[in-house]
């Protein structure tokens, strides 16, 4: 009963130029879904972007750990680490320099 309404007043002149001037709301909630999935896998490849070496190295060393192979492991967390300080200090000398 409620549709059959609806829908006639839709079809109606005054019902044509409203939702002409709003709009049909069909699909309003899928595009807020891909809204939402464009947002997550921003947030996704952001994250990779940030901390994919950190990452790829600290599997690296667990898997070279894992072996039994620890010197290579040793060196390697060495490796990464002198990485992420020396990036780190890349970052801290770039923000001194943004806000002087």
């Amino acid at each position: 009963m409620k549709s059959k309404r609806l829908n006639r007043w839709k079809n109606s002149v005054v019902g044509k130029m409203i939702v002409r001037i709003l709009g049909e709301e069909r699909g309003a909630v899928m595009m807020e879904y891909v809204i939402v999935a464009v947002l997550i896998s921003a947030a996704c490849v952001a994250a990779v972007a940030m901390f994919g070496k950190t990452i790829v190295g600290m599997f690296d060393v667990a898997g070279k750990g894992a072996t039994g192979d620890h010197t290579g492991a040793k060196e390697k967390l060495d490796t990464v680490q002198e990485t992420q300080n020396s990036d780190a200090e890349k970052a801290s000398e770039y923000h001194d320099s943004m806000h002087k």
